[in-house]
């Protein structure tokens, strides 16, 4: 449940970058516009109402969510959502699923698919029309209490972005996790667009176009892990994550060979961490369920090779955080040290995974076709590592075809 929040969260605050931005930008926007002057400070007063309205939008998200989640725990209640394996909860997790992996295909490449069409009561006609004119006559109004009126009304404007959600909060079964997860999502959206109506998206243009494609990126892999989501998603994530890293590691030394990499390799290397989170996030809620305490009863191999999967992701991480244009430009020398961190993490992840081990790419102990598939995934690692040296690129008389890094 813990982890369902987090990536709801992730995803409003990513999301929020490029659609949240483009379809209720102008409106809160206009909201600030509409403002008179006031004795204090113009930014002050600005922050106070938008922080207002935000809440209201986001209280408002979650009282939707809460009737949702009442709805889907009637539902659980007489059968047709008992389970993960019961046909409706199956075909909510599909739906939700495809309408991401959408959303995050027009956010990556919005000339490749047409918009997902959306159907709502209040999206066309009288309804909508009405909700409008009570918005505007709201925002006129001077009293302490209208933005959080006035964001509570915003909260019931027809978004398709926001449909995922809600059908999550439907899942959830209960009546507060169906709120707390639309209050997820409404506080994951709330730093950019608190940000657009006080200062109008002082965010650049460049590094705004980073956040909507990485927002993409996401969007896509949560889902895909919407729809793949089983007892297996633990391994599933892990590999996930090894493969984006492996892909990301060998992007800049074939790509005179191959540019299509070297394109996305940023977003392969966020990527590769995200979904290390979430595969840790699954490991402690599946093998462990929150109880650390269970790590002393573990066996020695695989304590080992949790330790491995945990500096692992330490090391990363600092790669993850500075995955900007301008941090790369500030940190100059550093940035490259960095990232390169992210070579002793491959190593880690590779022990990690082969000493935990999974169902479907073996692990040390049992057959000798389980041994096989470890040993194969450690002979694929040394190949990224060896791909990424140039002496033996140059052993192979192909030097001209390696791209070696930038010098600072």
């Amino acid at each position: 449940m813990v982890l369902d929040l987090l990536l709801v969260m992730t995803l409003g605050f990513l999301g929020s970058f490029g659609h949240c931005v483009a379809m209720c930008g102008p409106l809160a926007v206009a909201f600030s516009l509409s403002q008179q002057q006031e004795k204090s400070p113009k930014w002050l007063h600005q922050l106070g109402f938008h922080s207002l309205l935000n809440l209201g939008r986001t209280i408002s998200y979650a009282l939707v969510g809460a009737a949702l989640g009442g709805m889907g725990s009637v539902l659980i209640a007489s059968g047709q959502l008992a389970g993960i394996g019961s046909g409706l909860r199956q075909a909510m997790a599909i739906l939700t699923g495809l309408m991401l992996i959408w959303f995050g295909c027009v956010q990556l490449k919005p000339d490749w698919i047409p918009r997902l069409p959306i159907l709502h009561p209040l999206s066309k006609g009288i309804g909508h029309q009405r909700l409008t004119v009570a918005m505007s006559k709201l925002s006129g109004e001077s009293q302490w209490w209208t933005p959080a009126l006035l964001g509570g009304v915003w909260g019931l404007m027809p978004c398709g972005f926001l449909y995922a959600a809600q059908i999550k909060a439907a899942e959830m079964g209960n009546l507060w996790w169906g709120a707390a997860t639309m209050l997820a999502f409404g506080l994951g959206t709330m730093p950019m667009m608190l940000g657009v109506g006080v200062s109008a998206s002082r965010l650049s243009v460049s590094k705004r176009s980073q956040l909507f494609r990485l927002g993409g990126w996401v969007t896509l892999t949560i889902g895909i892990l919407t729809l793949l989501r089983t007892d297996a998603m633990v391994d599933y994530t892990g590999h996930g994550a090894l493969l984006l890293l492996m892909l990301a590691l060998i992007a800049r030394p074939i790509s005179r060979l191959w540019s299509g990499l070297l394109r996305y390799r940023r977003a392969l290397g966020v990527g590769a961490f995200v979904l290390a989170i979430a595969h840790t996030f699954f490991r402690l809620d599946h093998a462990l369920n929150w109880k650390l305490d269970a790590m002393g009863f573990m066996l020695p191999q695989h304590k080992w090779g949790l330790l491995a999967g945990i500096l692992a992701l330490v090391l990363i991480t600092p790669a993850a955080l500075t995955s900007f244009d301008r941090l790369q430009k500030g940190l100059g020398k550093h940035w490259r040290r960095i990232h390169l961190l992210s070579i002793p993490a491959l190593v880690l992840a590779v022990i990690h995974a082969v000493m935990i081990g999974s169902s479907y790419l073996g692990q040390l102990a049992g057959s000798g076709n389980n041994q096989l598939r470890a040993v194969s995934l450690g002979i694929i690692s040394l190949g990224v590592l060896l791909v990424r040296s140039r002496i033996v690129w140059s052993g192979l008389s192909l030097e001209k075809f390696y791209l070696p890094p930038k010098s600072w």
